[in-house]
Parts: C-alpha cells; structure tokens; sequence
C-alpha cells in the first residue's frame, strides 16, 4: 500500500485528465461499491477500477476517469471511514490517512483521485468519492475527513476540529479532547472563529444525516512533524461505529 498511494498521489496534478462521472455512471457507482463492500458481483470494472480481491479498488491510470482509491480492511466489521480528498493538495494528509485506516480494524480508506484543482470532492456531490462516502454514512459509519492549511492562515491553532455543516456531538468534543491532552492547539470551531477552516460548506457533512462526521484541519509543521501524535490521538477518541 505504501509504493501504491505514493505513485497515486504523485500522479495527481493541476493539468491532469479528468471529468465528471454522469449520471448514469454515478448510479453505476452506487450500486457496483454496495455490491463490492456486501462481497457480491459488480461492475466496477465498467467505471475504470481495478480491483484486488474484496478490499482494493483504484481509478485506472491516466485517463479522465480519475475517481479515487478506496481499500477495505476485511480483518472486522466495517467501523469507520477514513477519507482524504485532496491528497495531492494537502499534502501527507494520505499518510496519516494510510496509518489511520492500519490501526483501526473494519476501516475504509477513501482517497480522492484528482488534483483539487481539477476536482473538489469535499465541496462536489457529482463525484465517485461523494457517492462512495455517502453510501458508507446511510450504513450508519462515523467517518473522519483530513484536511491541510497553512501554518500562516492560523497561527494560533495546529488543528481545527469541526462537524463540518453537521452539529458537534460527542465524537467531535471527544477528539478535540485528545488533541488537546497530546499538546496540540486546538481550534474548536463549534466554539470560537477559525479562519474559514470549519468545513460549513463540506458535503460529506450535509450527507452524513446524523452519523459522526469529523472534520480534521492540520497545519503544514503538523503534517510535516507530527503524523503518529495525530494518529493516536484520533485512535484515543475512538470515533467507531460501536
């Protein structure tokens, strides 16, 4: 997994091929991903996947069809869903993805399969990635969404904690917690301004309908510095489906 999300992410760029999935693909999609996740037949073969046994499927390479990459971790009941949108973008947002998803049992790793400025999954309903997430929320999945800003936007914080346009509920608080107990500055954007960095437009949030959804905003030092404090402390909030 490690050379394989590598060659992923460095393949993404501003310039590179892509398109919106139609319609009827996205309804291919939403149906093919149930039948992969239930280990049943499917049709991801249709949308340009290729797909390992019953836990890997990634975009083909090169082609407009840039639609993500998403692994299943098989050992335990689904449990949560780790998802990292702008990989290329908010960079080192894929490796803690990565760890995250190796320590919990049940995980599913979402990643985002274009350059944000060629696609924008977080804040786009017209996306594989959308759908995938979405189906993953209605089967009642927590899910924690990782996200990157730079150390200028908001000097005062490492990280900012957010529901996104969802209510902060246990899960959020919990975490805000942890990241604070590991020395972290935490912005808790249910309680107090942070910078445009709340995620209040972020569409994996709207579609959660009422399944814990975390929004996850770290610095460029953290991501650079503090990948594993990161990890434990979201282990510690322990953000699964029960």
């Amino acid at each position: 997994m490690d050379s394989l999300l590598r060659g992923f992410t460095a393949a993404q760029s501003a310039r590179q091929p892509y398109r919106v999935p139609t319609p009827a693909e996205l309804r291919t999609a939403e149906s093919a991903f149930a039948a992969f996740l239930d280990h049943r037949s499917h049709d991801l073969g249709e949308l340009g996947f290729s797909v390992e046994g019953d836990t890997l499927a990634v975009q083909e390479p090169g082609t407009e069809r840039a639609w993500g990459l998403y692994v299943v971790d098989r050992s335990a009941p689904l449990s949560l869903v780790v998802e990292v949108p702008h990989a290329s973008s908010d960079l080192r947002t894929d490796r803690i993805g990565l760890a995250l998803f190796r320590q919990v049992p049940g995980a599913v790793l979402a990643i985002g399969g274009a350059h944000r400025r060629r696609e924008d999954p977080a804040h786009e309903t017209r996306s594989v990635f959308h759908v995938v997430t979405t189906l993953l929320a209605r089967r009642g999945l927590p899910q924690v969404q990782l996200h990157g800003f730079g150390d200028t936007t908001l000097t005062s914080a490492d990280v900012v904690l957010s529901a996104g346009a969802a209510e902060a509920g246990d899960a959020a608080r919990r975490a805000a917690d942890r990241f604070a107990a590991a020395g972290f500055r935490v912005c808790r954007a249910w309680d107090e301004p942070c910078r445009g960095l709340a995620g209040t437009t972020n569409v994996q949030s709207q579609a959660a309908a009422g399944t814990p959804f975390l929004h996850v905003e770290l610095s460029r030092t953290v991501r650079e510095t503090r990948r594993a404090d990161v990890v434990r402390a979201l282990l510690d909030a322990d953000l699964r489906k029960p």
